[in-house]
């Protein structure tokens, strides 16, 4: 029986605009994501790099670009975080260990933060026994050292635990080591629609 639930953020809670992202850096002078780019952002969500490095690493494709408008340009990909899962997740507050799991920087959680509140920012991070940022961590998904790291942590069961992630590599990994999974489909499956998967 599920005793712990362990939740992606991105796509799962708040909606994320990729394409928007893709358009905005367009205005800017950037064709496209291209290998450089994509390393970089791996960095970064490692916290292997500064905000500075991230940002500087853009102005390599884009260099009239400012500070800023790469910043904004980037924080694009943070949609709507709509009331009704916050409320989902706060009705299961105390029947679940639950954690919060996500590959992600500074740039994006500050400006989450700061989009959706004080107040709401804190009702969503009291709902978890503990919330993992990749950049802190020094590690992302699908790496399976995070993963062991949790459960390790927090003496948590494999087989007792649910992983719900959109990306099917993330939740391939997890479930390699015996961890129950939820591969969420973005746009046909809600997370508030959990107990109608029969998982439990």
């Amino acid at each position: 029986m599920i005793n712990t639930i362990i939740f992606d953020f991105g796509d799962i809670f708040v909606n994320l605009n990729k394409q928007e992202t893709i358009d905005e850096f367009k205005k800017l002078g950037l064709d496209g994501p291209n290998a450089d780019l994509v390393k970089l952002n791996t960095q970064f969500e490692k916290g292997h790099i500064s905000e500075n490095d991230f940002v500087n690493g853009f102005k390599k494709y884009i260099p009239k670009a400012s500070d800023n408008e790469i910043r904004n340009a980037w924080n694009t990909v943070i949609g709507e975080f709509p009331l009704y899962r916050l409320e989902f997740l706060q009705m299961l507050v105390g029947k679940y260990k639950m954690f919060l799991l996500t590959n992600t920087d500074s740039i994006h959680i500050d400006y989450f933060e700061q989009k959706v509140g004080e107040s709401f920012s804190r009702d969503f991070y009291q709902c978890f026994e503990k919330v993992y940022y990749s950049y802190e961590m020094g590690k992302r998904k699908p790496e399976i050292e995070i993963y062991t790291e949790l459960l390790k942590k927090h003496d948590l069961s494999p087989r007792r635990t649910l992983f719900i992630d959109d990306k099917k590599e993330n939740t391939d990994a997890a479930a390699s080591l015996g961890i129950q999974v939820w591969n969420l489909k973005v746009g046909e499956e809600d997370v508030v629609d959990l107990f109608e998967k029969k998982i439990f």
